[in-house]
């Protein structure tokens, strides 16, 4: 369809995943709607946004989660247990030199989660501890970037992290790669690419349906904190593939290590981005 017979400003895409590790088996489901009448959209007076009837509601209290996708569905309720954490400096988060090349990065790296979980047609109730990302742009990543490596933990010793790498064409990390860690009062310290490493250390994945090989296992080194943490995955089939944009990615890790002479565990959510090419067109519908 012509580009001029639509705007764009009016599509709106979503992704809904889910992580049966105990059942070793990765749902994911995604959809492209217009706004059209009520099919898709944001309401920032009622701070709800809404793809079909996927649904987040935020009021005072707390985060409203639900959504159906194939085989699956959540309805959960996330109440924030800290302040909000502004990432990067002066609450810009720079991802390469120049102007307009920035996002605007909060999180709640904390929340006490209650709701349910369907499978199959079996609901359970759940609840934990989850992390809420929010995190946009006003320009494309950098042309000399390919992809990120990001990574955020919740630590046994009530602390948080969050890190990402920028990967560049030429195998490089690109040096505006940063991160925050969070101390258990919820105090952010920022984290420039010279305080930390995050590098590959082990076993990869290649995908059957991209052909993607994704590094599976990382270590993380962050001399200031005497904090070194190696991480791993439970299930290794977390790809989400797209049908509208590129492939990726993004699921469940536990985390091991050490802070100074003192154990440290944990878990984590890890996103790889630009190891696959399958990337299709976006369509009219």
């Amino acid at each position: 369809m012509p580009r001029s017979a639509w705007d764009v400003r009016d599509v709106y895409m979503a992704h809904l995943a889910l992580s049966d590790v105990t059942g070793k088996h990765y749902f994911e489901s995604e959809r492209l709607n217009r706004a059209g009448p009520g099919l898709a959209g944001v309401d920032a007076a009622s701070q709800t946004v809404w793809n079909g009837n996927w649904r987040t509601v935020i009021d005072s209290a707390a985060h409203h989660v639900s959504g159906t996708g194939d085989g699956f569905s959540i309805d959960l309720s996330a109440v924030p247990q800290t302040a909000p954490v502004i990432h990067g400096i002066g609450g810009i988060s720079q991802k390469s030199a120049g102007a307009g090349h920035a996002s605007h990065y909060i999180s709640f790296p904390t929340m006490r989660t209650t709701g349910t979980v369907t499978l199959g047609g079996t609901t359970f109730a759940v609840d934990g501890d989850t992390w809420m990302d929010h995190e946009f742009f006003t320009e494309p990543m950098d042309g000399g970037n390919v992809g990120w490596d990001w990574l955020s933990l919740q630590l046994d010793d009530h602390t948080e992290l969050m890190l990402y790498r920028l990967r560049r064409k030429d195998g490089s990390v690109d040096p505006f790669s940063s991160g925050t860690y969070i101390d258990r009062d919820g105090k952010a310290m920022h984290l420039a690419l010279g305080d930390f490493t995050m590098m590959k250390s082990g076993e990869s994945w290649k995908s059957d349906k991209t052909a993607a090989t994704y590094p599976l296992a990382w270590k993380v080194t962050i001399p200031g904190l005497k904090l070194q943490l190696d991480m791993a995955t439970p299930l290794k089939t977390q790809e989400f593939v797209s049908r509208f944009g590129p492939s990726y990615w993004e699921g469940a890790i536990d985390i091991s290590g050490r802070r100074g002479d003192a154990p440290v565990r944990g878990e984590g959510y890890l996103e790889m981005t630009g190891y696959s090419d399958s990337r299709s067109p976006l369509v009219s519908r």
